[in-house]
């Protein structure tokens, strides 16, 4: 679906060097301005269709070309580097049907997730070489379908969990382009959660702010929510770095794409021209644009949606086994309430030209307005996610007003306004002295860790909530996580 984004002048506050951003932020966590230089500098020979936008929790992480919680709007070509190598990183939401679980159910969830997904991971097969196809072309229905999952999961799932690639080749090309070695990887493991920062959270909802959106949601006040963040699976990290030479790559990753790229790119390349032609795109350092225009074009497109649906599948497979799981340790049933990627390129319309939205660490915040039609969201809007860390509440929330003003994106996390909160003194111990019941893969028993006050958390939503981007809808208190 494209979505016609009105950008016309600066509506939220700007960086006041003049630089042409359009910068989210407030005094008492101001965006870093060195953050703020290198997106500048990223951008700057950039074709735009609207000022880059510079979310709350702007920082940087080593193994990314940019900044999280940037969304920067480009014309006519994909930039790379303008978000994280492996698209569809995202996060879902679900809720509960019981009250709180013991702590000896608990830890019996946790370790049946473990042992379902351990670290490393087993060498096992987990799909056909038709099914990691199917998973690619098919998205989250594929999923739906192996796991038996009900229509109504989907609904819950940004762009339904599908991508289309007919107009890219579909299927057949499909087949053709996605390299053997790369499907062959992607076999060996359909779903996890891991260590890094990716976790699974048990919650309760610890107070509604909006009632009447929360019901129309499904959630309320007491009621026991699980939430995870992972990867889109080893598929989406290998097309990543297949169409582009990125920071993220492991040692093994690199060592595979030295055999694969030269196959996949140069060996079938058809003429010295298309092989320079994709040297200079996909070997050189720096993630030049990947231009959308020819056969080329459309051949980088089509791996862009393939590792966006395989992400979608990955996730929902993910939410199967924590359904599973869930229904023998807790006596449970878990029905979604919203998974949303938070690395992504869409193709959508800014100033009524087309557009390659390219969010970093940053998830879609979709209007009611924008979604008249949508079985699940025509009143809410897109439900948002907004965590805090373990240690300290999250929020979900929808899509406020004024939500165009950031290219209609919200930041993914708070984690990086609770640290520098907590290190200058400014956040504390929790007042009530609340724990968290952490488990880790390293250990095999649990710690008890004690939680912050929410002083940082609620800083980071009062500058999306102040400036009409998103809204709260109810307070999310973690008991128990595996990160």
């Amino acid at each position: 679906m494209r979505v016609d984004i009105i950008n016309g002048t600066h509506l939220g506050p700007v960086d006041q060097s003049g630089a042409g951003l359009t910068v989210f932020d407030s005094a008492e966590a101001p965006a870093d301005p060195t953050l703020l230089a290198r997106v500048r500098r990223g951008t700057e020979a950039v074709d735009l269709a609207a000022p880059p936008v510079v979310l709350p929790d702007f920082c940087h992480k080593g193994k990314s070309e940019m900044p999280s919680s940037i969304a920067v709007a480009t014309r006519g070509a994909i930039r790379p580097a303008l978000t994280d190598a492996a698209l569809n990183c995202g996060m879902a939401l679900a809720v509960l049907d019981v009250p709180r679980p013991s702590p000896a159910a608990v830890e019996d969830f946790y370790g049946r997730v473990r042992r379902r997904y351990p670290d490393p991971p087993r060498w096992k097969f987990e799909l056909s070489r038709a099914e990691v196809l199917r998973a690619a072309v098919e998205g989250a229905g594929f999923a739906a379908e192996r796991f038996g999952l009900d229509a109504a999961d989907l609904e819950r799932i940004e762009e339904f969990g599908h991508l289309p690639v007919e107009e890219y080749g579909g299927a057949r090309r499909a087949r053709r382009e996605l390299p053997w070695l790369c499907v062959q990887l992607a076999r060996l493991r359909f779903g996890g959660i891991g260590p890094s920062t990716h976790f699974l959270e048990l919650q309760e909802v610890e107070e509604v702010l909006d009632p009447g959106i929360a019901d129309l949601l499904g959630v309320r006040e007491g009621q026991v929510t699980l939430q995870f963040h992972n990867g889109g699976g080893v598929l989406t990290g290998q097309l990543g770095e297949l169409y582009a030479r990125r920071l993220a790559a492991s040692r093994l990753l690199r060592a595979e794409m030295a055999v694969q790229k030269p196959l996949s790119h140069l060996l079938g390349a058809g003429s010295p021209a298309v092989a320079r032609q994709r040297y200079a795109a996909y070997f050189r350092h720096g993630c030049p644009p990947l231009s959308v225009e020819g056969d080329e074009g459309r051949r980088v497109l089509l791996a862009q949606r393939l590792a966006m649906n395989y992400g979608f599948a990955y996730r929902l497979a993910t939410y199967a086994t924590l359904r599973s799981v869930a229904r023998v340790a807790f006596g449970a049933s878990l029905r979604l309430v919203v998974d949303s990627p938070h690395n992504s390129v869409y193709e959508e319309l800014v100033d009524g030209e087309p557009a390659f939205l390219h969010r970093h660490n940053a998830a879609r915040a979709w209007p009611a307005e924008l979604m008249p039609e949508h079985p699940a969201f025509a009143r809410t809007g897109q439900p948002l996610l907004v965590p805090g860390t373990n240690r300290t509440s999250s929020f979900l929330c929808v899509p406020a007003a004024q939500a165009h003003r950031s290219l209609y994106t919200a930041c993914h996390g708070t984690g990086s306004i609770i640290g520098a909160f907590e290190r200058s003194g400014r956040s504390g111990p929790d007042p009530r002295h609340r724990h968290t019941l952490r488990f880790t893969y390293d250990r095999l028993t649990p710690r008890s860790v004690p939680q912050l006050d929410d002083v940082g958390v609620d800083a980071a939503m009062a500058i999306l909530s102040g400036n009409g981007l998103a809204r709260p809808v109810a307070r999310l208190r973690p008991f128990a996580v595996l990160s």
